[in-house]
C-alpha cells in the first residue's frame, strides 16, 4: 500500500472530513472542524512528488504546470472518493483532500429541518444552498438531488468543479459534467445546458454573472435549478449575487431574482454536548413578503421577514440554535459563539421573545 493509501485509509477511519498534505510535514486531518498532526512522519518532498503524480488527471496537467492550482476529484481503490485541490506554496505542492463519503446520505440522516422536504416536490424556481465552506452544501444538495432522483422521472444535468458525489439513475436520467473533463468550461457547460432537455440542473456554484444569467433564464423557462453560493447567512445570498454585476444591471437581475428565487438555505456546523457535530440551517422561502422586500430593493429587511416567518417554515439561525441548545443538543456558549445575535438568543434562552421583526415589517 502507497503512503496516500495509508494516509486516506487512515483518515477515513479516524472520520476526518479534509486531509492535508506537503513535503516536509506529517499530514494533517481535519476532524470534526479540529485541525489536528496525523500518526505519520513527515512526508518527503520526493513522496510528495510521487502522490501529486499519482492522483492529478491527464487532463488536468497542463492547467497544473501553467496555473500552478487546480481542482479534480479521484478515487482511491479500497478507500473512497476525494475531491482535491492540488497548489503550489513557496514552489512546492501542496494537496487538500476532501472525503466524499460515497453514500448520498438521506435528508433525516443530515439532521436537517424537515420543511426542506418541500424543496424535493418544487418544478421551477431557484434553490441556493449557502454557508461557508465545510459548511456541508454540498451534502445537503446531493440530498436533495438523490431524492428527485428517487421519487421523479426527471431529465438531471450537472456541472460540476470537480464532480463530488455520483448518482446512479433510479427514477431520474442524471448526466454529470465534470469541468475540464467533460465540458472546457464552466461558462462554456452552462451555454448548452438548456439545449440539453433538462427538467433539473444543478449548478456547482454560482461564482460569476454567466452562472447567475443562465440560472434565472433557466428558472423562468421552467426548470428547477440548484446551485450554491458562499454567503454567512440566507438574508445575504441576494445582495451576494447582485454584487456580481455592474450597477447599471443590478435592479433588473433583482426583479428576476424576485420572480424566480424559491429559497435559500443557509448552514453553519455547529458541536454537539456529545462530541459531534451538528447543522444549523437558516431558511428564507420567497414568500410574498420575501418577494416584495427583494422587488422594492428593501433587502435590509429580509432578516427580519426570516425571524417572523416561522409560520412559513422558515428560521433564521439564532431562531435554529435556540431549538438546538433548549432541545440539549448544543451547548449554551457554543450556541452564543455561532448565533448572528448572541444577546438575542440570550434573551430566548430566557424565555424572553421579542417580535420586533413584525413591527419593522408592519411599515412596508
Amino acid at each position: 500500500m502507497s503512503v496516500l493509501s495509508e494516509v486516506l485509509a487512515q483518515a477515513v477511519k479516524a472520520g476526518a472530513s479534509d486531509v492535508h498534505l506537503k513535503g516536509g510535514r506529517q499530514p494533517f486531518f481535519r476532524v470534526e472542524k479540529r485541525l489536528t498532526p496525523a500518526p505519520f512522519e513527515d512526508i518527503s518532498p520526493e513522496q510528495m512528488s510521487a502522490i501529486v503524480e499519482d492522483i492529478l488527471p491527464a487532463h488536468q496537467r497542463a492547467a497544473y504546470e501553467q496555473k500552478h492550482e487546480v481542482d479534480f476529484s479521484f478515487s482511491e481503490p479500497g478507500v473512497g472518493r476525494f475531491r482535491a485541490s492540488l497548489f503550489c506554496g513557496e514552489g512546492e505542492p501542496v494537496a487538500a483532500l476532501r472525503y466524499v463519503k460515497s453514500e448520498i446520505p438521506d435528508l433525516d440522516d443530515l439532521n436537517l429541518p424537515p420543511v426542506l422536504e418541500r424543496l424535493v416536490d418544487l418544478r421551477s424556481g431557484i434553490v441556493i444552498l449557502s454557508g461557508t465552506t465545510g459548511c456541508g452544501k454540498s451534502t445537503t444538495l446531493a440530498a436533495l438531488i438523490e431524492q428527485i432522483n428517487l421519487r421523479y422521472s426527471r431529465r438531471i444535468v450537472t456541472v460540476e468543479d470537480p464532480i463530488e458525489f455520483a448518482f446512479t439513475d433510479k427514477k431520474s436520467f442524471i448526466t454529470q459534467r465534470e469541468v475540464g473533463l467533460d465540458t472546457e468550461s464552466f461558462s462554456s457547460a452552462l451555454r448548452h445546458v438548456l439545449r440539453q432537455d433538462p427538467d433539473v440542473v444543478l449548478i456547482g456554484e454560482m461564482r460569476d454573472t454567466d452562472s447567475v444569467r443562465t440560472g434565472i433564464t433557466a428558472a423562468e423557462t421552467g426548470h428547477l435549478i440548484f446551485t450554491t453560493l458562499h454567503s454567512g447567512t440566507a438574508a445575504a445570498a441576494v445582495p451576494r449575487l447582485l454584487d456580481m454585476f455592474p450597477p447599471e444591471e443590478q435592479d433588473q437581475v433583482r426583479m428576476a431574482i424576485s420572480a424566480n428565487l424559491s429559497a435559500v438555505v443557509c448552514q453553519r456546523i455547529v458541536p454537539t454536548i456529545g462530541g459531534g457535530v451538528i447543522p444549523a440551517a437558516e431558511i428564507m422561502f420567497n414568500t410574498p413578503t420575501v418577494k416584495k422586500l427583494i422587488a422594492k430593493n428593501q433587502l435590509n429587511m429580509l432578516g427580519a421577514a426570516i425571524e417572523a416567518g416561522t409560520d412559513d417554515g422558515m428560521q433564521d439561525f439564532d431562531q435554529a440554535l435556540y431549538q438546538l441548545v433548549n432541545g440539549g443538543v448544543v451547548s449554551k456558549e457554543d450556541g452564543r459563539k455561532f448565533a448572528t445575535n448572541p444577546e438575542s438568543l440570550e434573551m430566548k434562552l430566557k424565555g424572553i421573545f421579542l417580535d420586533e421583526s413584525r413591527k419593522i415589517l408592519s411599515s412596508i
